[in-house]
C-alpha cells in the first residue's frame, strides 16, 4: 500500500492525523525523534466521518449556493432544498468562485429516483477538479455501462478498481486527495495529475497518474495554466442532488 494511501485511510478514521497545510519537512531535515522539529497544526475533526474539519473551506452546506456560480460568473441557478442542491437540468454545470489546485475534496451526492434510462443515461453528472479531471458520478448500482464511465471512475482513463454503489435515492460519499501536474519553465510536464478516490468509504482510484484532461472518446494532452482552477459540477441533464461539499487545501510542496 502506497504512503499516500494509507495516510488517507487513517485520516478517514482521524481526520487530524491528515496532512495539514503547513510545510511538511523532509525527513533528513531533523535527527529521529527531534522535539526541535515543528509540531503539526492542530485541526479538530467533525463529529462524525464525512463531517467536515476545522481547517475546512466549506463550499456546500445546505444552506444557500453562494460560493458556486455559472461558469460566466452569474447566480448558480440549481435548486436549493432540504439541505441539498440538485441539478438543474439544461441550466449548465456551476463552478466555485474560488480557485483550488492541491486539495482533499468530500462531496455526497444521490442519483434520481425512480431510476430511468440504462449507462450513461441514468443518473450521470460529474465532479471536476480544476475544472479539467472528472471523477463520474453515475447511477451504477445494477447499471452496467463502459467501465471507464461508471461511478469512481475518472471518466475516459481510470475504471474503478470496485463498484461499491449503493441504490439509487441513497447517499453516496467520495473523498478525493488531489495533486495538481507540474510543469517546467517551457510547459513540459514534470509531473502528471495524481488522484485518490475513495469511493464510500472504499478504495476505488489509487493515486493514479493522469494522462491529461478527462474527455469522451479522446485524450487530450496537457496544457500549461493557472496552478489553481475552479471545482466544477456538470449538468449532464439528469437531476443529481448534492450536499455536505468542503475542501481542505493541500501543500503544494508534499508532490513533486
Amino acid at each position: 500500500m502506497k504512503r499516500r494511501t494509507l495516510a488517507l485511510l487513517t485520516g478517514l478514521l482521524v481526520p487530524s492525523a491528515l496532512l495539514t497545510a503547513q510545510q511538511q519537512p523532509k525527513p533528513e531535515d531533523y535527527p529521529q525523534h527531534s522535539m526541535d522539529r515543528p509540531q503539526p497544526a492542530l485541526v479538530t475533526p467533525g463529529a462524525k466521518v464525512g463531517d467536515a474539519p476545522s481547517d475546512a473551506i466549506i463550499l456546500f452546506d445546505g444552506k444557500n449556493l453562494d460560493a458556486w456560480s455559472t461558469d460566466s460568473g452569474k447566480k448558480a441557478p440549481w435548486l436549493l432544498k432540504d439541505g441539498y442542491m440538485e441539478v438543474a437540468p439544461g441550466t449548465g454545470s456551476i463552478q466555485t468562485k474560488q480557485a483550488f489546485g492541491d486539495c482533499q475534496l468530500h462531496v455526497e451526492w444521490s442519483s434520481p429516483v425512480p431510476a430511468t434510462g440504462e449507462g450513461q443515461e441514468r443518473g450521470n453528472s460529474g465532479v471536476y477538479l480544476m475544472n479539467q479531471y472528472e471523477v463520474q458520478v453515475l447511477d451504477s448500482y445494477d447499471n452496467k455501462t463502459y467501465p471507464d464511465g461508471q461511478a469512481g471512475s475518472m471518466f475516459g482513463q481510470y475504471p474503478p478498481l470496485v463498484n461499491p454503489a449503493r441504490k439509487p435515492g441513497e447517499w453516496e460519499s467520495y473523498d478525493i486527495i488531489f495533486h495538481a501536474p507540474r510543469f517546467d519553465a517551457s510547459g513540459k510536464v514534470t509531473s502528471p495529475a495524481r488522484v485518490t478516490v475513495l469511493f464510500n468509504g472504499i478504495l476505488v482510484q489509487d493515486d493514479v497518474a493522469l494522462t491529461g484532461p478527462t474527455a469522451y472518446q479522446r485524450r487530450p494532452p496537457y496544457k500549461q495554466g493557472a496552478d489553481k482552477l475552479p471545482l466544477a459540477l456538470q449538468d449532464h441533464e439528469m437531476r443529481v442532488r448534492y450536499r455536505n461539499i468542503w475542501i481542505r487545501n493541500l501543500p503544494a510542496a508534499n508532490h513533486p
